[in-house]
């Protein structure tokens, strides 16, 4: 799956930073000179390249999501399967909150789900999947891609544009069956189909609320 081919977009256009599982780290687990490749993306896009718009592309069948879902069991979240599988203590670090804000609700998944957005101060909902279309594993991808806005928005460096509204943070999850594109409406409260019934409804919001 490549960012530029399904948004119709030329290399350059974009500063792509990809990962198992999408995640963008959050702040909390940084201190002194202790950092990652994804914070300082963050800052060589968004403070020195003064880039406006940060999207977190999540998708379909991600065998890193497939393995975080399987990550519940204590057994498989072990210190000794983490010492001996990068992998997995990838996911335990920066995902377990993808996964626990999951479990809350796994068992009813009709009840909306709460997250921080740009401030503490900002909140939005989200119905995952209020169709039923995707398998479980499905679902908890998209709500750890719903997940790294709030990630995101934990760095100080980006607090100042985040509060001025001169910079933002959506949300795109990719079917790779399909080939549709959702995009995450905060109107709707859910992921929306990109498509020729709902499009003028998502780029009204966006003018709207992210111009």
């Amino acid at each position: 799956m490549i960012p530029t081919r399904f948004t119709e977009t030329s290399v350059g256009d974009m500063f792509v930073v990809r990962n198992a599982g999408n995640l963008i780290p959050h702040s909390q687990h940084f201190v002194d000179e202790m950092t990652s490749c994804e914070p300082a993306g963050l800052e060589l896009s968004c403070i020195i390249n003064d880039i406006k718009h940060v999207i977190v592309c999540g998708h379909s069948d991600c065998k890193a999501m497939n393995l975080l879902y399987k990550l519940k069991s204590e057994e498989e979240s072990s210190l000794e399967q983490r010492r001996i599988s990068p992998l997995k203590s990838w996911l335990c670090t920066h995902g377990k909150s993808s996964l626990n804000k999951f479990l809350e609700v796994k068992e009813n998944l009709e009840k909306p789900i709460l997250f921080s957005a740009e401030t503490p101060q900002r909140k939005f909902v989200a119905y995952i999947d209020p169709e039923n279309k995707f398998c479980i594993e499905d679902k908890l991808s998209q709500v750890n891609t719903l997940q790294q806005l709030q990630n995101i928005a934990s760095y100080g460096m980006l607090k100042k544009r985040l509060e001025r509204h001169d910079l933002h943070i959506h949300a795109l999850w990719f079917d790779i069956y399909t080939g549709d594109i959702y995009y995450f409406s905060r109107r709707a409260k859910r992921f929306l189909i990109i498509d020729e019934s709902s499009y003028e409804i998502i780029l009204a919001e966006v003018r709207r609320y992210y111009s």
